[in-house]
């Protein structure tokens, strides 16, 4: 037998399964460790190896048992993704002895079975309803804590990375259909599985040999446990999962009397605050049964039925307050009667209402009051710190479980209704009842909020980080969590940064050797390369800080010359986890559509790799590099957002790098190994990446450091050319390694902008025009007849224009006349292309010289020279 470790619950612990004790419930509880209450642990189940090669129909069998042959299980088998399967797809068939169920199909079975019909066909209805064997809770690990499981299940079966559906087999079929309901709907207002998950009718569970083709490739299902002798009766499955059958269910609907028994006077009648004060902690205090708070929402108490112990101790009991495990609180006796006592029969010993227990604020359902409910649900969901706005949208805070990647995802309207039915007690007035009466968040006021235009009580998040960040002074801020007055959310670790208070400059040329260390695997072209690359580091560190920063770009004359190495590691300064390379957008509405969406999310690095052609300047990359913000509509829903730009843009390629107004915008860091098969090279720290993310903290606090140091050296500076719109990155990315020695890291930025191919080719242009007609203006025609005829000197003028805009018929007018409109205004040797106006009724342009200025005046634009002798017309 192998053994797994599972994750162990709170309030009790057990070893020994139902096949030692099958018939009772209280000797199986009576099976405990003696690990302490009020410690977190873990527990080891015996997996035996059978659930490697259990069959579907063995799976089936163990469930169903001698009802295969009367009432055969109705079984549900197709390819492809379940949520755009049709739904002719979902027919389900009795299983036969020939049913086929491959392995790479998304396979289903139903937990009840039906009679069938004069006909002699099986149909999945109400009305043929005949047994219910089994109840499944799905999303265990992802939506439901693992913790919340307080029986051990019958079946596990991993239906997408680290989430499962725990099986709970009963020891009798359960016939009663009512019954059936009641017990599937306590299940849910247990927040044990989806509301979908009502009726035992259309409750399907998934088979452990099959697919889940929600995911890209598909998840290969797993039975990770297999116990069908561990079953339970209808009684022993309430008190073991805790479930109120008293609210279960539509026939018994809880007056919101019992909650609150009188209005709330003098104040807000939709908006119920929830009470200042546990009840039940109150309770406990009025009886004299309450000791001490154990903290984390536990607290030591007095046993109510402390007479019943042996030798009459009083210790190891417990009160839990409600959390995102438990809904309603939690009560656990450690002594002998414990499995005999659930938070139901405390609530009831002290007389507090399951609502009131819940410790939620009420929002009532009132007619013609609307704007206040909505503005009431969205007062309550920022009052939890889970939810904020970004960009127009709501969102929230989320670990993916399969990759642990933190990102900000946005909350559906459908995901919102789940959101609002979890921060209140919703109620409608019923008539009949003349009493108010708990129900579900109403999806039109979900849809309301979800288009708001605005939300003046959520707050905002301006993006994650996953380290310890500068806020707008220079301080440092190593709290993880929400930072209201930045925006910020800390996604980290205080306890892996260490950072000085006051750093020295020494401190800082130490930290510095750390971080060098790291680059002496690659080889770079420049000095200047290897100062950029510490500056990558930099700015992926400080990035969440910075409103603006260039993208950096990795280039190299070959293959595996370690580009996209380089890139991993920056990324390992920006984040814990491991990057996923985009494909650089063919074209502009590509690119936005792209940027949208990953910025959403918060991303800590936006990668290219790979590029096989230059870096293109589209309109949205190059506003998501200079701009803090950028809108444009997301898809799928209908509603602008304007997301934060605050993510590193990386990128590489061979022999490709930034053209055009891209060259401003991004550094390039220059490889060269300098062999001829860069890919045979043996490197002294093969694992550098792995050790890098191994000690992230270390190296990241190392970046802090020579930044802070800066700062507290009174952020000294040191002449270098002026790089517009990144000031604030030039301070910490730039000036911190000019202070401590390093060549300028923004070095190809001017080198780039110099040797921009459309900068020479405008520069030709310029040079050849004035050859050909001086300063005077002329017309687009007047440039393609002077190329078509020839003349003194115009070979150059014929190059430069059918670089520009030939084609197979000669020279392409509206070409070249787009192609000078784009470029007009720029200057390039002292000189510009302006536009005459007033003149004719065409475009007509003529070259001006001007004296170029490097430092802002008064006046922002350079002096225009015009030639004395310009021949006015």
């Amino acid at each position: 037998m192998d053994k797994q470790i599972i994750p162990a619950f709170d309030t009790e612990v057990i070893q020994e399964t139902n096949q030692n004790y099958p018939g009772d419930l209280a000797q199986k509880k009576q099976v405990m460790d003696n690990t302490t209450l009020f410690l977190d642990h873990s527990i080891e189940t015996e997996i035996t190896d059978v659930t490697d090669n259990l069959s579907n129909a063995d799976f089936l069998q163990g469930i169903f048992g001698p009802c295969l042959d009367t009432s055969p299980p109705l079984v549900v088998s197709f390819a492809g993704n379940p949520t755009k399967a049709k739904a002719s797809a979902w027919n389900a068939t009795p299983l036969q002895p020939d049913t086929q169920l491959p392995a790479d199909r998304n396979n289903y079975f139903a937990l009840a079975t039906f009679h069938r019909e004069e006909s002699g066909k099986i149909n999945r209805q109400k009305k043929n309803f005949s047994a219910l064997h089994a109840i499944m809770l799905d999303d265990i690990g992802g939506k439901v804590d693992a913790e919340r499981i307080t029986l051990p299940p019958s079946w596990r079966i991993e239906t997408s990375q680290g989430n499962y559906q725990f099986g709970f087999i009963l020891a009798e079929p359960l016939t009663d259909g009512q019954q059936a309901d009641r017990l599937m709907h306590a299940v849910i207002a247990a927040d044990l599985c989806d509301p979908g998950a009502g009726g035992p009718q259309s409750r399907l569970a998934r088979l452990p040999v099959a697919i889940n083709g929600k995911h890209t490739p598909p998840f290969n299902c797993s039975l990770d446990e297999w116990a069908p002798d561990r079953r339970y009766t209808v009684q022993e499955i309430i008190d073991g999962l805790a479930l109120d059958m008293q609210s279960a269910g539509r026939p018994n609907k809880e007056k919101a009397g019992n909650a609150h028994h009188q209005d709330n006077d003098g104040g807000d009648d939709v908006l119920i605050p929830k009470p200042d004060e546990n009840p039940v902690i109150t309770a406990l205090r009025s009886r004299n049964l309450y000791k001490a708070p154990l903290g984390s929402g536990k607290h030591d108490i007095t046993c109510p039925w402390v007479s019943e112990h042996t030798g009459g101790t009083d210790d190891r009991t417990a009160y839990f307050e409600p959390s995102g495990t438990w809904s309603v609180g939690g009560f656990k006796c450690l002594h002998s009667h414990g499995s005999l006592y659930r938070l139901r029969d405390l609530l009831q010993h002290l007389n507090v209402s399951t609502a009131s227990a819940r410790m939620k604020a009420t929002i009532r359902l009132i007619p013609g009051e609307i704007h206040r409910i909505v503005d009431a649900a969205e007062r309550l969901l920022a009052c939890t710190g889970r939810h904020y706005q970004r960009g127009g949208l709501i969102v929230t805070v989320t670990t993916d479980p399969g990759t642990r990647e933190t990102r900000v995802q946005d909350v559906s309207a459908s995901a919102l209704v789940r959101a609002l039915a979890g921060v209140a007690i919703w109620q409608r007035f019923d008539a009949r009842a003349n009493d108010w009466t708990s129900c579900d968040p109403q999806t039109r006021h979900a849809v309301i909020l979800f288009d708001s235009s605005d939300y003046p009580h959520l707050p905002v998040l301006n993006g994650l980080t996953r380290q310890p960040y500068l806020r707008p002074d220079g301080s440092l801020c190593s709290e993880a969590g929400f930072d209201a007055p930045t925006g910020m959310f800390g996604v980290f670790n205080t306890r892996d940064f260490d950072v000085p208070v006051a750093p020295t400059r020494q401190q800082a040329v130490d930290a510095l050797a750390v971080l060098d260390d790291l680059l002496n695997e690659f080889v770079f072209a420049a000095k200047s390369d290897r100062s950029a690359a510490l500056s990558a580091m930099l700015t992926a560190v400080v990035r969440p800080s910075l409103p603006h920063a260039p993208m950096f770009h990795l280039r190299a004359p070959q293959i595996s010359s370690g580009k996209t190495y380089l890139c991993e590691l920056i990324t390992a300064f920006a984040t814990p986890q491991y990057s996923t390379p985009s494909t650089f957008p063919a074209d502009d509405e590509e690119c936005r559509k792209l940027l949208l969406a990953e910025l959403l999310r918060a991303p800590a690095v936006i990668v290219f790799d790979n590029l096989t052609g230059d870096l293109v300047p589209h309109k949205s990359l190059c506003t998501a590099l200079t701009s803090e913000y950028m809108t444009g509509r997301i898809l799928g829903v209908s509603k602008t957002a304007t997301v934060n730009t605050r993510a590193l843009f990386l990128s590489s390629g061979n022999n490709v790098g930034p053209v055009s107004d891209m060259t401003r915008r991004c550094v390039t860091i220059n490889l060269d190994p300098g062999c001829e098969t860069p890919a045979a090279r043996t490197f002294m720290r093969p694992d550098l990446l792995r050790e890098v993310l191994a000690n992230r903290g270390r190296y990241v606090s190392a970046a802090l450091t020579i930044i802070r140091a800066w700062i507290v050296a009174e952020c000294p500076k040191t002449e270098c050319k002026p790089l517009a719109t990144y000031s604030t990155w030039t301070d910490y990315c730039r000036q911190t390694l000019l202070w401590l020695t390093q060549a300028d890291p923004a070095s190809s930025v001017f080198a780039g902008m110099a040797d921009d191919p459309d900068r020479e080719t405008l520069g030709r242009l310029l040079v050849a025009l004035h050859g050909q007609f001086g300063n005077a203006p002329v017309m687009v025609r007047d440039i393609a007849r002077r190329v078509q005829d020839g003349g003194p000197n115009a070979e150059e003028l014929r190059e430069v224009v059918v670089d520009i805009a030939g084609d197979r018929d000669g020279i392409n007018r509206r070409r070249l006349g787009w192609w000078i409109k784009r470029h007009a205004g720029r200057i390039v040797d002292d000189k510009k292309l302006v536009k005459v106006t007033g003149y004719k009724n065409a475009d007509t342009w003529r070259i001006e010289s001007v004296i170029s200025v490097s430092a802002v005046s008064s006046s922002p634009k350079p002096e225009t020279v015009v030639d004395t002798d310009c021949e006015e017309f």
